[in-house]
């Protein structure tokens, strides 16, 4: 907090390229965020579009693209997941809304490192174009699944797309890894560096807690699936042996010996479970957010909503294992990871149960923002009440490798974590770009996304209790799978809706940036600090003039307080909670 604003502070951009392309200022990049994360969202909404058809339809010839194979069917599962876990879920809730709210909440003119900001994103960028060129190589895209277990992603010869866009694959996660860490010291010295005077610890908004949490994880998770990426490059191409054991492929014996696949596992899932936290925390902190405002009412539970990330982080870190029940792991490890998987449960439900004491008996707005946030209350809470089931390793076995896994995953850390970015899109609209979005096609757009996520979504439960086996490309083979298929019909004539309802949201946002109403300061009446200054915000967030902090985050319905909330720059003499 003792550094000088003015030491971080850079002048005002001149020209087109300086301005808007390799800017410093941390709003255009996190405009620039949200926009590569918006592209990478409908690529992997068309790619799970293709495998809902070829589900379905498996004998389809499709228009340009032929029949889908296969093994295609398996390329297409990779790439959807690859791509919406790192350039989707991570990217917009961290990349985009952090960059550009957090500076402002915490009263600072910029992050505290405007160049490294920039190399982040375009970073970032090199890795989503790097991971599409896996499209158009020889091969094609990798078949390994987005998890990329040995040895098949570490053998070139094991199948259709490990070759040269398997590399691809890998390099553009190293690139990602590399990016994030930039990202992540950025967020943390931010936090602890910049805040203005009066902005302590326990008086930043919990979007900025959640933020900050997040970039802790990404800091100490990231790093760990970049070394994972680099070992398992030097298996593929120079002969080294840390996943490989020796294994025949194809009736060729292997030059590899003594590498251990499960070394992967540890190491890809030590990432991949703080990954979920990764994803969804930002948007518990924009849920915590919204749902105060709109009820006008202050938080409940700040603190305990503070110690519940805290823990939810701390946990995030000891759960790996509950991925690799099946792996052969002894009965008394399996009994720990289960244990601390039913621990995170407890943090989870504190803020479940906060957000709904927020909004008892509050005078709610049910603005756009408000629904999204109410939307991602309830698919967190559909979407966690399937992981205890998951964290019993006697259940864990038989539905590990079905629906019900999928079913879960994008329930709780997916679709919640989209709403969290429409929640989020909404709700700082105003405040990123002047103008209103449009109320009525914001309210169409949610209550179709809400009742098509469920409709694709909860039936995956059924079907994974029924025996249905995830990562297959069809089910006409087997006739008790092939008894199941109506569902995975009605699953997709849902998500066909569904996806077609996101144009919806596509032309209210750039209609909106246009042509929409234009929006005052504060037109939310919110107390946190990007509310004080102009819409949109000028280069340094506060036109020269340096906030002064003296009340909470959530201070609505104060008594004697001559409006019904109180900003957080408001005199000390104002009344407060």
């Amino acid at each position: 907090m003792a550094t000088p604003a003015s030491v971080h502070a850079h002048a005002a951009p001149q020209g087109f390229i300086r301005k808007y392309i390799f800017s410093l200022d941390h709003k255009v990049i996190g405009i620039q965020y949200f926009f590569l994360a918006l592209t990478a969202v409908f690529v992997g909404m068309f790619l799970s579009l293709l495998m809902r058809i070829h589900m379905i339809w498996p004998n389809a010839a499709l228009p340009l693209l032929g029949e889908i194979k296969p093994e295609t069917y398996l390329s297409l599962l990779t790439m959807h997941g690859t791509i919406m876990v790192f350039f989707v879920l991570t990217t917009a809730p961290q990349g985009g809304f952090g960059n550009y709210v957090l500076p402002i909440q915490l009263g600072a003119p910029d992050m505290a490192f405007p160049v490294l900001n920039m190399l982040s994103f375009w970073t970032t960028f090199v890795g989503f174009i790097v991971i599409i060129a896996a499209f158009f190589v020889t091969g094609g895209a990798p078949l390994h699944g987005w998890t990329g277990y040995p040895p098949l992603s570490a053998t070139p010869s094991a199948g259709p797309g490990e070759g040269l866009g398997a590399d691809l694959w890998i390099t553009s996660i190293a690139i990602f890894c590399i990016a994030s860490l930039m990202g992540a010291l950025n967020f943390i010295t931010t936090t602890l560096d910049l805040r203005a005077k009066g902005m302590k610890l326990m008086r930043m908004p919990l979007t900025v807690w959640s933020w900050f949490i997040t970039a802790i994880l990404g800091l100490l998770a990231f790093g760990v699936l970049l070394s994972a990426g680099i070992l398992l490059l030097l298996d593929r191409n120079f002969g080294t042996s840390f996943y490989v054991p020796l294994i025949v492929v194809n009736g060729t014996v292997m030059g590899h010996k003594g590498g251990s696949p499960l070394l992967w596992q540890h190491l890809f899932w030590f990432f991949g479970h703080p990954e979920v936290y990764i994803a969804i925390l930002p948007g518990m902190g924009v849920a915590s957010q919204i749902l105060s405002t709109f009820s006008r009412k202050p938080i409940f539970g700040y603190k305990a909503m503070v110690y519940a990330m805290l823990s939810i982080g701390f946990f995030g870190f000891m759960v790996w294992g509950h991925h690799m029940f099946m792996s052969g792991m002894s009965p008394y490890s399996a009994f720990a990871f289960s244990i601390l998987t039913m621990c995170i449960g407890v943090p989870s439900a504190i803020k479940t149960f906060n957000w709904l004491g927020t909004m008892w008996k509050g005078r709610i707005r049910f603005d756009t923002p408000m629904l999204y946030a109410i939307g991602f209350v309830s698919l967190f809470v559909s979407g966690g009440l399937s992981g205890p089931f998951l964290a019993q390793p006697v259940l864990d076995i038989p539905l590990h490798d079905t629906y019900f896994v999928v079913g879960h995953f994008h329930l709780i850390m997916g679709v919640a974590a989209i709403f969290g970015i429409f929640a989020a899109t909404h709700y700082w609209f105003p405040k990123m770009f002047g103008r209103m979005m449009n109320e009525t096609m914001g309210r169409i757009h949610f209550f179709i996304t809400l009742a098509g996520t469920y409709a694709i979504f909860m039936p995956m439960h059924y079907l994974g209790m029924a025996g249905q086996t995830r990562r297959y490309s069809q089910f006409t083979e087997v006739a008790y799978q092939a008894k199941l298929i109506p569902l995975q019909t009605f699953m997709t004539y849902a998500a066909i809706i569904t996806i077609a309802t996101q144009f919806l949201f596509l032309i209210n946002l750039f209609w909106s940036m246009f042509k929409g109403p234009k929006a005052s300061d504060n037109p939310w009446e919110a107390t946190t600090l990007e509310w004080t200054t102009t819409t949109p915000p000028p280069h340094d967030n506060f036109g020269g003039v340096t906030p002064v902090v003296n009340h909470g985050p959530y201070e609505y319905g104060v008594p004697g307080a001559p409006k019904d909330y109180v900003m957080q720059t408001d005199p000390a003499t104002t009344g407060a909670h």
